[in-house]
């Protein structure tokens, strides 16, 4: 079994992959296998509503020039997903918001790919935006019908310079709850190996957004 995070801060080591790593660190004590990823470093392009990923349906968006495809690629091997983002502006970074948008409209168009993976989203905050946050990454989990992890709390830490949502205790043990529940859902479905109905797709998107 895999996780792989996504973490859409640009700042390597900050708050945010303190909290995911504190994740990773509960799915590893059972032996699940973790993988970072930053996008938040990254130039990704958004989505252009070309619809070609719906002509083509080959796992794979147009543009050019990036990691997006790649990083698809990733999430269809995955056995769950976390997306993690600082708050900017009371919502997700950018990179983020460009980020999910493709990969998002990459599942659709590929029969729901994504479908019955395992997802949570993790926000760090410096005071206020977290819950608007944390809705818009779950709308990335809800929309590609995948099964949200809950916790203790509500996904959040507090902080701003780097290291500081250490010091939030009920942050960091939120994550800790979240991990812990990450791993029994994984293999709990891994052990029940529940067979997968079909799903029904809808695909009549049409361009001109």
């Amino acid at each position: 079994m895999k996780v792989v995070a996504f973490n859409g801060s640009p700042r390597v080591g900050g708050n945010t992959e303190i909290m995911i790593k504190k994740v990773f660190c509960e799915l590893e004590k059972e032996g699940i296998e973790t993988e970072l990823i930053q996008v938040g470093t990254e130039n990704i392009r958004g989505c252009i509503a070309c619809f070609k990923c719906m002509e083509n349906q080959d796992k794979k968006c147009i543009i050019a020039g990036d990691n997006v495809n790649t990083y698809f690629q990733k999430m269809i091997e995955a056995d769950a997903i976390i997306l993690g983002s600082p708050v900017y502006c009371s919502d997700m970074s950018g990179q983020m918001k460009c980020f999910i948008d493709r990969t998002s409209l990459l599942a659709k168009a590929n029969s729901d790919i994504l479908a019955r993976k395992i997802g949570a989203s993790i926000v760090a905050v410096r005071r206020n935006g977290a819950m608007h946050t944390f809705n818009s990454l779950n709308s990335f989990f809800t929309i590609n019908q995948m099964i949200v992890v809950g916790s203790s709390y509500w996904n959040m830490g507090f902080g701003l310079a780097a290291g500081e949502v250490e010091q939030d205790g009920e942050g960091m043990v939120t994550m800790e709850n979240l991990g812990k529940n990450m791993a029994w859902l994984l293999k709990t479905l891994d052990e029940s190996k529940v067979a997968q109905p079909k799903h029904v797709v809808f695909t009549e998107y049409k361009s001109g957004i």
